[in-house]
C-alpha cells in the first residue's frame, strides 16, 4: 500500500517515519521523501493511528489526490535541489514533468492554486537555501555554487540571492562568520 506523507523532507524525517511503523507493527517496502510502501493494506483503524503518530512529529499523512500530487512536486524539487550532486541535464519544468509524467502546466497552475505561490518561486527560494547552506559550509567559492545550483552565472545568483534575502551572498558569509563566532565565545 502506498501512503504519501506531507513535510517529510530529510533524512530524519524518513527515520521519524520508519519508526513510527515499527511501533505499529507494520513492514515497509520502500521510504522515500514524501512517500511509504508498506507491505500490508492498513485498516482504517492503523491508518488514523498513523496519522495521529506521525502529526506529534509535524508530519501529515495525505489522502487528497491533489495535496499528494503538489507534495511529490515539492519533494522532486526538495531532492534535486537539496540532495543531489547532479545538475539536472534538462530544466526544471521538464525535469518534474518528466519524473511525475504530467503536462508541466497543469502541475503549474495545480501548485499555484494549492500551495499560493509558483514552482519556480518554490525552486528559487530553495535554491537560496541551499545557497546559504554552502556559503556557510565555506567548501566551495561563489563560482561553483551558482554552478551546483543551475545558475547561468554568479551575478544571477547573487542578484537573486538579494531578492530573496536582502543581501548579498558576501554579507550573509560575514554574518555567518560573527555568528559562529559568537557561539564560539559562548
Amino acid at each position: 500500500m502506498k501512503l504519501y506523507i506531507k513535510y517529510m523532507v530529510s533524512l530524519r524525517c524518513k527515520l521519524m517515519v520508519k519508526s513510527e511503523l515499527e511501533k505499529l507493527g507494520l513492514h515497509y517496502i520502500n521510504i522515500e521523501l514524501g512517500l511509504v510502501e508498506t507491505k500490508e493494506t492498513l485498516n482504517p483503524k492503523q491508518v488514523a493511528a498513523l496519522k495521529a503518530n506521525l502529526a506529534v512529529s509535524g508530519l501529515e499523512l495525505l489522502d487528497d489526490e491533489k495535496s499528494i500530487l503538489v507534495d511529490k512536486i515539492k519533494n522532486v524539487i526538495i531532492e534535486v535541489i537539496h540532495y543531489s550532486d547532479e545538475i539536472p541535464k534538462v530544466n526544471y519544468s521538464d525535469y518534474i514533468s518528466d519524473k511525475l509524467g504530467y503536462d508541466y502546466t497543469y502541475l503549474s497552475n495545480l501548485f499555484s492554486e494549492v500551495k499560493g505561490i509558483t514552482i519556480q518561486h518554490f525552486i528559487i527560494n530553495h535554491k537560496i537555501e541551499r545557497a546559504k547552506e554552502l556559503i556557510l559550509y565555506n567548501e566551495l567559492n561563489l563560482t561553483q555554487i551558482s554552478y551546483m545550483l543551475h545558475y547561468s552565472s554568479v551575478a544571477h545568483l547573487s542578484n537573486q540571492f538579494k531578492k530573496v534575502t536582502g543581501h548579498t551572498p558576501s554579507f550573509y558569509k560575514k554574518i555567518g562568520k560573527k555568528r559562529k563566532g559568537n557561539l564560539e565565545n559562548l
